[in-house]
């Protein structure tokens, strides 16, 4: 059926662990490549196209990493999956699509119809819905194990 690239399931999957387990200080990608299992060579090459399509921010120095480059319930999981895919074009050669009369006029726009409202409801879910659904499943953020509020 239906089936998000590897890309663009590490991609998301990637914004959600540095907006989950940030604390507000940047993330590093061996932090998320250790957390998630991401292979490292997706990992970089889409972190920085996140950069620059405005989801995250590098922070350079040693204590630097990735962030969200704006509040995560800004951010939705349309937006990720738009980068990928436009990453995922470049990389790839146009494929010969059938290009018979029912292919053109009926299953090309029907296609189009569905990855269209796939993509409407992808608009609608941010990243904090994310965050709350993984703070709903019990699944415990790094920095909130790492606070001590011993006075």
């Amino acid at each position: 059926m239906l089936r998000p690239s590897k890309k663009t399931l590490f991609a998301i999957e990637a914004v959600l662990d540095i907006a989950y387990h940030s604390g507000g200080e940047p993330v590093r990608s061996r932090e998320i490549t250790r957390r998630q299992g991401i292979p490292r060579r997706y990992l970089e090459q889409t972190l920085q196209q996140l950069v620059r399509s405005g989801i995250l921010m590098g922070v350079r120095g040693p204590r630097g990493g990735y962030r969200l480059a704006r509040e995560r319930r800004r951010i939705s999981v349309g937006e990720i999956v738009r980068v990928v895919r436009a990453l995922e074009v470049s990389e790839e050669e146009e494929e010969a699509l059938p290009s018979s009369e029912l292919g053109k006029s009926v299953i090309r726009p029907m296609w189009a119809d569905l990855q269209e409202e796939i993509m409407k409801r992808l608009d609608s879910i941010t990243v904090d819905d994310l965050c709350t659904r993984a703070f709903q499943s019990g699944i415990v953020s790094e920095v909130a194990q790492s606070m001590d509020f011993t006075i």
